[in-house]
């Protein structure tokens, strides 16, 4: 017999659909014609043992107790879903085979690796074990997948991985929220300090801009436009651009602070001959946006539709094991399989004829085109979220599910459009011995972006283009003028020269957009450039199955409020962060310990080399700890609903 294990119901039932029939149902399995079985986990049916299990002494919450460690590790079944974990105990006694359709991802891989190990499978039963990567609900994707699986044991790594950070987390978690739980107590704090190796850095992350902005002071900044003619008369502008010797008066964005300085510039170049010193005229292309991973969707969700990450998220559960409309969600890929491009004819099919408002007024997608997102060498245990086969039947959604759906369908088909084609010229122009610039921009071929609304400056609206470092509203707005042609050497008449007063704008605010893409690109935020120079630019704060939840998490905790659609943080995260040490509010050191789990999934890394220092490190801050008082927190009021106890155990978000 072999036995499937899913993640969860949902699954083991999409599998169970192509297996032989009749079926026979019975308790939390379903047994096919030809004698194979599926079944499921709910979630993890096993969870981290409480202190109190390895020492009944630590019910109590002491500080000469910390930090506590265990010598050997327990997992114990979670009550709720033990009677489940009795019914995979009985069939995996009795299979031959045993194949792990766990999510393909870190978190699943692990889920169903942890029931197989508690149940003590060992030796050939154990080397044996498949491996079932399913990342779409419909039958056809599934039984490709059923031809397709691999051996369990190639997926160790991405175990290991998983395992050692659910580790980290307790032994990070519970020393570090008895600490300054029982350090707060001494200054009259009566509630739970919750901190977390993800948490606590994205809460200092807000609290630290919260107080950026409280405390910013505007100043004003200069630019001189110079107003332009040729000698027919043709009128355009360009701005100054201030020489070295202008760096004592300028800030560190290289902003002119000097009105002195600005007005001298416009007074300077009024009514004075001008020469055209360059012209640079650039064909230029922009391809495709890449499919969505999960964090790039729900970016695109918060700015587009104002959805929060978990709305997002719970959005694509339905989407994907309800309606099975699209792909597995939890992906922190943007890349698809080359062999999956097979199947782009029939995908594009299903959502033209379920919703072929998508290509109104514009040019049918080619399935020939073959964009870069097809990349073996991106892709592992999952790929971007696509839709499925499926048609969609758009009037059954929600009004949610149909904006998540129809998001997705477009980048999807947006794959399947030539490049955005557009030409550029950049003009340089001396006045009076200074520097002066201007910019135009020429579409020549829409290509993929005539699928997305645009605004005023060309720029697709809802399209992920993966950049974080968009243009200037400057540039754009300067690249809206049209200009005369013109050519080196060119003899230009300087009109009167403008001076322009700015003022500098406070940073803004987090929402659920930007605070996203801090976590999805949190190597800006990293303070230590030693680690900023071990980070890939796509290194990120917590993982895609739990950015939503850990956000969910601090407004829960009452860490964090909203105010609109703007994030800030509550007197008592403030309280938290300015008591904490630095390194416990900063990302820096749970940006390395991803990178390292991410080493460790990529066998770059050993599982003892990440535990040993982290345990080092663990002694030192609980040392740290009790050596000061969180003065902070002096006076602030416990929120009513500041919880009495905390498990340990980081969950997997379900919907």
């Amino acid at each position: 017999m072999i036995l499937y294990i899913a993640e969860k119901p949902s699954l083991g039932r999409a599998i169970a659909d192509v297996l032989p029939k009749p079926h026979k149902k019975g308790d939390g399995h379903i047994m096919a014609a030809n004698g194979d079985c599926v079944s499921w986990c709910i979630g993890h049916l096993l969870e981290q043992a409480e202190p109190d299990s390895y020492d009944a002494a630590y019910k109590s919450w002491k500080f000469e107790h910390l930090p506590i460690i265990p010598d050997k590790w327990k997992m114990k079944p979670k009550p709720k879903t033990r009677s489940q974990l009795t019914v995979l105990r009985g069939l995996v006694k009795q299979a031959t085979q045993l194949v792990n359709a766990g999510d393909p991802d870190r978190e699943g891989q692990l889920l169903v690796d942890e029931v197989i190990a508690h149940l003590g499978v060992k030796g050939d039963k154990l080397n044996q074990t498949q491996r079932l990567l399913i990342s779409d609900l419909n039958p056809q994707a599934v039984r490709r997948a059923l031809g397709q699986m691999r051996s369990n044991r190639e997926f160790i790594p991405l175990s290991t991985s998983a395992l050692a950070r659910s580790r980290a987390d307790w032994l990070y978690g519970m020393n570090m929220t008895r600490a300054y739980t029982l350090q707060g107590r001494k200054v009259g704090y009566q509630g739970v300090l919750s901190v977390g190796r993800v948490q606590t850095p994205l809460l200092g992350l807000v609290v630290r801009r919260d107080e950026e902005i409280d405390n910013f002071v505007s100043k004003s900044f200069y630019e001189v436009l110079a107003n332009l003619t040729t000698e027919k008369n043709e009128a355009f502008t360009a701005k100054w651009q201030p020489s070295e010797a202008c760096q004592p008066y300028m800030d560190e964005e290289g902003r002119v602070l000097s009105k002195g300085l600005a007005q001298n510039v416009a007074s300077r170049i009024s009514d004075k001959p001008a020469e055209v010193t360059q012209v640079i005229a650039k064909d230029k292309q922009q391809n495709a946006p890449l499919p969505y991973s999960l964090s790039s969707l729900q970016i695109d969700a918060a700015k587009r539709y104002g959805m929060s990450a978990k709305e997002v998220l719970d959005t694509c559960q339905t989407l994907y094991e309800r309606h099975k409309l699209i792909t597995y969600p939890r992906s922190d890929s943007r890349y698809l399989p080359a062999e999956q491009f097979a199947q782009a004819p029939q995908v594009i099919d299903s959502v033209l004829s379920g919703a072929g408002e998508l290509v109104e007024k514009s040019d049918k997608p080619d399935p020939k085109i073959k964009s870069k997102a097809w990349n073996d060498s991106k892709v592992d245990a999952h790929h971007a979220i696509i839709p499925t086969e499926k048609r969609a039947n758009i009037s059954s959604l929600s009004a949610r599910e149909k904006q998540i759906y129809l998001q997705v369908a477009r980048q999807y088909l947006a794959q399947f459009y030539p490049p955005y084609r557009y030409s550029e010229t950049q003009v340089d122009v001396l006045i009076q011995g200074g520097h002066f610039k201007t910019k135009a921009k020429q579409e020549r071929s829409l290509g993929w972006k005539q699928l997305f609304a645009r605004n005023h400056a060309g720029n697709a609206k809802g399209a992920s283009t993966g950049n974080s470092a968009d243009s200037s509203k400057e540039d754009d707005d300067e690249s809206q003028q049209k200009l005369p042609a013109l050519k080196k050497g060119q003899s230009l008449h300087s009109g009167i020269g403008e001076l322009i007063e700015k003022q500098t704008q406070a940073p803004k605010h987090f929402t659920d957009a930007t605070l996203l893409g801090a976590m999805t690109g949190i190597n800006r935020y990293v303070t230590d450039p030693e680690i900023r120079k071990i980070l890939k630019d796509t290194d990120g704060l917590g993982t895609e199955a739990t950015r939503a939840g850990i956000i969910e998490l601090l407004f829960k905790r009452t860490f964090l409020s909203r105010q609109g659609k703007t994030i800030i943080a509550t007197e008592v995260g403030r309280g938290l962060i300015n008591s904490l040490p630095l390194s416990a509010t900063t990302p820096d050191m749970t940006a390395l310990w991803e990178s390292n789990l991410d080493a460790i999934s990529r066998k770059e890394a050993k599982y003892q080399s990440f535990m040993t220092p982290l345990i080092d490190s663990l002694s030192h801050l609980i040392t740290q700890a009790g050596s000061q008082l969180p003065t902070a927190l002096k006076g602030v009021q416990a929120p009513k609903n500041s919880f009495k106890k905390r498990r340990y155990t980081k969950k997997k978000a379900k919907s």
